[in-house]
């Protein structure tokens, strides 16, 4: 038999580390040649390592949530062979046990026991008291029956009683002796402080370890927030004419992708952007040195059942309404299927994150560093507003209403350069016409 080291191989130009975030085998297993040993995440994305051999694994690098260095030892598998194969050698450390015997005399060496003389009588001793008698427990009260059975109240009624836990009995009629819901609706609200299931139901402690692309989320925000000053602007922008320009869209599109509202959201941003490039750009904060970028690679945040991604549309500016649909529709579903590339999940020079129907009224999203900007609608609302009737007076009409959110990182971009960027967008929904003008 042979040990096989296998070292963790370079997955990436510059990592130097690589986070374990899964194992596929444990000590004792059997792995096949080209078999699954681990996920290994690193910063730009997660990697699974095979096997190049086939054997017994006796040792693992270590858990879940480790960290371990390019070239370190990841997995020791036990192979056939009378040389020992082994990748890249690394020494290993011994652990001797110390063992320390203690003779056991034999029986003929035991000095023999000196039999010691009896105890003195005791002295004649005094009657102690007996103690009292300890009261018999008392027995415990018995179960208060309930005394539904006896009250008048419709099946409905009772079912709705049982199902908070009141005792018809204790619920006072308003008239006629009969229990109505309006009967139980007051002993809740006045009465029922002892009667009614409670609010809520019991929950486990539990500690869940921080680690793969959650941790990667933790360290990025928190190293967003420590070095950006970031402020916040909201703006309201009346999208009715947009949400009718995208609904004729959609019911001519053919056999088009469905377009949401983001496609026209992500074209109003690219026209508008010209006038502002330093919020389409990264900041250097060691080199001191702000990048601006002539395309518009945008960063789309897309929560995932591992966390927030964010895959990348590149060139963005450069696609129209229906190949921006396209391209959110397949980023999304790669990076919810865990099969988005390292390249398409890296290099955005601006960021969109929506919430969708959960938007809220506003939002004061976190910046996606080295960017210096981020963007986010909120949810569509429905409100009378005053506009114009036509005739020089105003009329009040149902319009449609989304609150527009920008974080700016405040060492690059003045407060009134980000408000009069989204000015410039709400221009563009507004009046969506100029969206598809050339």
């Amino acid at each position: 038999m042979a040990r096989f080291i296998f070292n963790l191989p370079d997955i990436g130009e510059g990592i130097a580390e690589a986070e374990i975030v899964a194992w596929h085998v444990k000590v004792g297993d059997t792995v096949e040649e080209d078999g699954r040993l681990a996920d290994m995440m690193t910063d730009k994305a997660t990697v699974e390592m095979e096997s190049p051999v086939a054997g017994k694994v006796v040792e693992v690098a270590g858990e879940e949530g480790d960290v371990i260095a390019i070239g370190s030892p990841l997995v020791v598998i036990e192979t056939e062979g009378e040389v020992a194969v082994v990748d890249a050698p690394a020494p290993k450390s011994e652990v001797v046990e110390e063992r320390i015997e203690v003779e056991t005399p034999e029986p003929e060496d035991v000095a023999p026991v000196i039999e010691a003389a009896p105890p003195p009588a005791p002295p004649p001793s005094v009657e102690e008291p007996k103690p009292a008698p300890k009261p018999a427990p008392k027995p415990a009260p018995a179960p208060v029956a309930h005394s539904n059975a006896k009250v008048l109240a419709s099946p409905a009624v009772r079912q709705r009683a049982a199902e908070l836990g009141i005792d018809l009995g204790e619920v006072r009629p308003a008239e006629d002796g009969r229990i109505r819901h309006a009967d139980l609706d007051s002993f809740l609200s006045y009465g029922g402080a002892k009667g009614f299931a409670p609010a809520g139901r019991p929950m486990r402690d539990e500690s869940i370890k921080v680690m793969g692309l959650r941790r990667r989320i933790a360290e990025n925000m928190a190293a967003s927030k420590r070095n950006i000053p970031h402020f916040s602007y909201v703006e309201e922008c009346d999208v009715t004419d947009l949400e009718k320009l995208r609904a004729d869209l959609n019911a001519n599109r053919g056999g088009k992708p469905k377009l949401t509202l983001l496609p026209l959201l992500i074209t109003a941003i690219c026209r508008a952007l010209p006038e502002f490039p330093m919020l389409n750009a990264r900041y250097d904060d060691e080199a001191n040195v702000v990048q601006r970028y002539g395309a518009v690679h945008l960063g789309m945040a897309t929560m995932t059942d591992a966390g927030l991604m964010v895959p990348v549309i590149r060139d963005a500016q450069a696609k129209n309404l229906w190949q921006l649909a396209g391209e959110i529709g397949r980023l999304a579903e790669a990076a919810r299927a865990g099969t988005a590339k390292s390249d398409e999940l890296s290099g955005s020079t601006l960021t969109v994150t929506s919430l969708g129907p959960l938007g809220g009224v506003a939002t004061t999203p976190v910046i996606n560093r080295p960017e210096v900007a981020i963007i986010g609608p909120n949810r569509i609302v429905e409100r009378p507003m005053f506009v114009p009737d036509g005739m020089g007076g105003e009329r009040i009409e149902k319009r449609k209403l989304m609150n527009i959110s920008i974080s700016a990182d405040h060492r690059v971009v003045d407060g009134y350069d980000a408000a009069a960027f989204v000015q410039a967008v709400k221009k563009l929904i507004e009046a969506p016409v100029l969206l598809l003008a050339d």
